[in-house]
């Protein structure tokens, strides 16, 4: 049997057909908040988005607090208790963040040591943190087991000596979990799949490495194993592949548990309690497209855990899970402003219109990076014209720089209107670049009527303090 097990996506978008499709506002693609007010224009968190432009700027990331906080708390109540739900620090990461987390009663993934900083900085409790990352340095080690962080992810077999000496040289026992490889993979794109066997992450359940890192955790001194982790991709639409991973991790805990060929003891053995099944849960980025249901997947994920592990004969292990797109990603968007619109003849003799917004790949590079697509609307009012095939590009110097590769909309876009990409909370403010010297957009916080910075603008002179001379 093919240990790499292929699973179906979702098919890409179509496009919007009609004025009046163009004209709604999605709800389940933008924050719960997001509508339009009577005169057509949209409101965030009680905030019009032409206020928003005005007293912040454009381009402009507006993250509603309430929506991020009532998904905290939904998939904490899907999954029994937020210490269950670690929060995926790499989608959206600041000192707010982490104490809305931490309010909300969530735990937190960190993949580095700056995420660990900052996490730490925020006051997060330090017993609530999983540390991820496939080449951790001696020195973001050192400071993880010393901060006193609930578990390590094992990602290598050198990994497993450098924890226990920094566990051991502080006299110390350290948490920690093997990433296993299950060979479930969703049919995303090669950049964001992560459990097939041909990549970097974790070791192999087929080729019975990942066994071996488990029996040699049990049987080294300053580590505790705690139990397995796995993560099948990212933006997964389908319950299956992590029911799937879930099955065939199953049976490598059930052998550790019932004693396998290692030399730990029955002690460390009746340590085990977690299975981590990671995160990746796919969120509505266009309107055609449908989150993955937390609770449907959360019951079903719970009860097949039981069930297999009854069927070997051992206690079911706790289910850990680290959700950060779900979370974040629609809980913000970006406000950018119109500043060119140009009609180009293509190859096929149609005409594409091209809107140019004061932002781009620098604030959002995932489309250029794994052609990931998105919504956009006009904010500041409603449309009356015609819809016209569009392309929303950047202003950097690349023709790679597209947010919208390929929509219908009207024909009565101006310079000066607004616009807003939704469901942009995850992954584009932590992946944004200084690009054409094109400086990072402030993040702010929309809650309630009021509006307020969690992350200013940056600017050239924060630039030129970096140089040394």
């Amino acid at each position: 049997m093919d240990p790499n097990v292929h699973l179906p996506q979702v098919p890409l978008r179509k496009r919007t057909e009609t004025l009046e499709d163009f004209n709604k506002i999605p709800a389940h693609v933008f924050p719960a908040s997001a509508g339009r007010a009577e005169d057509g224009e949209l409101v965030i968190a009680g905030n019009r988005v032409t206020e928003l432009a005005e007293r912040h700027g454009t381009a402009v990331f507006v993250m509603d607090e309430a929506d991020f906080r009532a998904r905290c708390r939904r998939l904490a109540a899907a999954f029994g208790g937020g210490e269950r739900v670690h929060y995926a620090s790499k989608a959206f990461l600041s000192r707010t963040v982490c104490r809305w987390a931490a309010e909300e009663g969530l735990a937190l993934d960190v993949a580095s040591h700056g995420e660990l900083s900052v996490a730490l900085a925020a006051g997060f409790p330090a017993e609530r943190i999983t540390v991820h990352g496939n080449n951790k340095s001696p020195e973001f080690i050192a400071a993880a087991v010393e901060a006193g962080v609930e578990l390590i992810v094992i990602d290598s077999l050198e990994e497993i000596g450098r924890v226990a000496e920094a566990a051991r040289s502080q006299g110390r026992v350290q948490d920690v979990l093997v990433r296993v490889k299950p060979g479930v993979h969703a049919d995303t794109h090669e950049f964001i799949a992560t459990s097939h066997e041909d990549q970097k992450f974790g070791f192999s359940l087929a080729s019975g490495s990942a066994e071996n890192a488990c029996l040699t955790c049990l049987s080294t001194e300053g580590l505790r194993l705690r139990g397995l982790h796995c993560h099948v991709g990212s933006q997964v639409f389908e319950a299956d592949g992590f029911a799937l991973a879930a099955d065939r991790l199953l049976g490598l805990w059930a052998r550790l548990v019932s004693g396998g060929d290692g030399d730990g003891s029955d002690a460390d053995r009746a340590a085990l309690d977690i299975l981590d099944l990671g995160g990746g849960y796919g969120i509505a980025y266009t309107p055609d497209q449908e989150a993955l249901d937390v609770e449907e997947v959360a019951g079903d994920l719970l009860s097949r855990v039981a069930a297999k592990a009854e069927s070997y004969g051992v206690d079911a292990p706790v289910v850990n899970v680290e959700p950060g797109r779900a979370v974040v990603g629609p809980s913000a968007v970006t406000v950018y402003r119109v500043g060119t619109v140009k009609d180009v003849h293509t190859s096929d003799d149609t005409v594409r219109r091209y809107i140019s917004v004061d932002g781009g790949m620098s604030d959002n590079i995932r489309p250029a990076l794994y052609q990931a697509e998105y919504d956009c609307r006009l904010a500041n009012r409603l449309s009356t014209g015609d819809l016209v095939p569009t392309r929303v590009v950047g202003s950097h110097c690349e023709s790679g720089d597209i947010l919208v590769n390929d929509a219908l909309m009207p024909d009565d876009i101006v310079p000066g209107d607004l616009l807003v990409i939704p469901a942009t909370g995850a992954y584009c403010y932590m992946m944004s670049s200084r690009y054409n010297m094109m400086l990072r957009p402030p993040v702010v916080v929309a809650a309630d009527g009021t509006s307020r910075v969690m992350i200013r603008r940056e600017t050239v002179e924060d630039v030129l303090a970096l140089e040394n001379f």
